[in-house]
């Protein structure tokens, strides 16, 4: 599977760079839809919103891939820790990172990188010991 030694993390950073950099003119907070609830409220979608919601949905795959244990865990958690590094470095060097869908992107990847060494302890733990004998 492909995904294994890749952090999904990196799509919604890539999106964000390709259309930061790409198209200039395009806003984050663009609605694109309004959605009338019931409440009498109406909620205005933005591109933004949408592309937090996708990262945080890839963060939950993210923790799910935590569980197992291999030796590609711990590439993985390098990886997360330098796309982490690379999302700081971006978010306070660069102008068109310095939005609030950027911030919140980086601490999705903020939030993923000690859960992922959380979790990936406490699946370690979880297993039997086995005697090298058997």
């Amino acid at each position: 599977m492909f995904v294994v030694g890749f952090p999904l993390l990196l799509i919604p950073f890539a999106i964000y760079n390709m259309i930061a950099f790409l198209t200039p003119g395009v806003g984050w907070t663009t609605p694109i839809a309004t959605i009338h609830l019931m409440s009498g409220q109406d909620w205005v979608l933005t591109w933004g919103d949408l592309l937090v919601a996708f990262a945080m949905l890839l963060l939950a795959v993210e923790i799910l891939k935590s569980t197992r244990l291999s030796g590609r865990s711990i590439v993985e958690h390098v990886l997360a820790i330098a796309l982490l590094g690379a999302m700081l470095a971006e978010f306070l060097l660069v102008r068109q990172a310095a939005t609030s869908t950027f911030f919140l992107l980086t601490m999705v990847g903020l939030v993923e990188v000690p859960v992922g060494f959380i979790v990936s302890i406490g699946a370690s733990r979880r297993l039997p010991e086995t005697s090298p004998l058997e």
